[in-house]
């Protein structure tokens, strides 16, 4: 199954790192450690191979490819030794990214999105194109009439005013494109009324928001474990330290609040309470890539015995997200050639804020997603619409 991997965003971090693993893996130069969708449970003949994946994207960076993947190897996100063995490879998908769209319409400019994933798709004589959106956190926007449903949306889009964010026409040109489209970041995207009914009228999937990577990977796994042994957590707080352009970008404040509140939902929907104490993240450039986080949890026992746990992650971002890209690619393709529509929960194993999904808690999530790739190799959802 010839699979496109568009990634907005795609000369970022993640996309980056992305491209040099699908492309090392395609050629035999590294392992698929990370990578959810090798493991025994979940590989299997109904999901693209590595070999199927061709990469393209849009994004607003000229930076070449090459010299962006150079970068990263300087910096020990990926290995050099991989760049330097995929010269050829890394310029032909330069060759597959695109400008940002432009026009002077919101209508326009999707227009042109939808052109370049047609033309990519028929260059490469594709079976699907997935649509992943790795780019950089946006503030939650504004109300808009035309968030409302399809008709209002495509009306609201041929006048003056910037009615949808970057993640949203995006994802609105994705599937005119009849593209499924997947967001990675804790931006809008397909989340409005008039994208997800649009979805569903030209019956697409969809999946997201916000990739599950370091701290709150963590916090997944430890709040069920509070929960079920019923253990009082009285305060839950966090400090993350980041670098890089998404540590740049969560300096703005409005795109800082749309994160955390992604990243604190974990807590009140697992505990059933929120307890006292919050996230904060703070940039420093002096991290590059790498980012640092730091929680302190009190939670009392019995008879109201205090005590404390604590625990700092150190990681690499786009390492941590590179292989879920991957992952999330190729699982929703297979689901887009099942036949499922709308919202994939079961694929809430890979975010911080999964659309659709009954719980947070990972272990919860892994025998839904599972159980869902099961059912994809055994071929028993072919036809048969998904709406969540």
């Amino acid at each position: 199954m010839r699979t496109g991997v568009w990634l907005v965003g795609a000369r970022g971090s993640v996309a980056t790192t992305s491209i040099v693993g699908g492309l090392a893996l395609r050629a035999g130069l590294a392992g698929p450690t990370g990578c959810v969708t090798e493991l025994p449970e979940l590989r299997g003949p109904a999901l693209p191979s590595f070999a199927d994946l061709v990469f393209g994207g849009h994004d607003l960076a000229t930076t070449p490819l090459c010299k962006r993947a150079e970068a990263l190897a300087d910096a020990g996100v990926v290995p050099g030794r991989l760049v330097a063995a995929l010269p050829d490879e890394l310029a032909a998908v330069e060759q597959e990214l695109r400008p940002a769209p432009a026009g002077v319409t919101q209508a326009d400019r999707a227009a042109a999105a939808v052109d370049d994933l047609t033309s990519f798709r028929e260059r490469h004589a594709l079976d699907r194109v997935v649509v992943v959106n790795v780019s950089a956190t946006e503030p939650t926007p504004r109300p808009h009439p035309g968030h409302a449903d399809p008709d209002a949306l495509r009306a609201a889009l041929t006048g003056p005013d910037e009615v949808l964010p970057p993640s949203s026409l995006y994802a609105y040109a994705a599937l005119l494109a009849s593209c499924p489209y997947v967001d990675f970041t804790p931006s809008t995207g397909l989340r409005l009324p008039a994208l997800a009914a649009l979805a569903e009228e030209l019956r697409l999937p969809y999946a997201g928001h916000d990739g599950k990577t370091g701290e709150t990977l963590v916090k997944s796994v430890l709040a069920p474990m509070f929960a079920m042994r019923n253990l009082a957590v009285r305060s839950w707080s966090g400090m993350n330290l980041l670098g890089g352009g998404d540590g740049a970008t969560l300096a703005d404040p409005a795109a800082n609040a749309a994160k955390v509140q992604s990243k604190q939902r974990v807590l009140g929907e697992t505990l059933g309470y929120v307890p006292q104490g919050g996230t904060r993240i703070e940039y420093v450039e002096e991290l590059g890539d790498f980012k640092t986080a730091w929680d302190l949890i009190t939670f009392a026992g019995f008879l109201g015995t205090g005590m404390r746990m604590e625990f700092t992650w150190h990681g690499c971002d786009s390492a941590l997200a590179a292989p879920l890209v991957l992952d999330l690619a190729r699982l929703t393709a297979a689901a887009h050639a099942a036949g499922h529509v709308g919202p994939l929960p079961e694929l809430g194993f890979f975010f911080k804020d999964p659309l659709g999904a009954p719980t947070h808690s990972l272990a919860e999530q892994w025998t839904r997603l599972t159980e869902f790739t099961r059912q994809l190799h055994a071929g028993r959802d072919g036809g048969h619409d998904h709406v969540g």
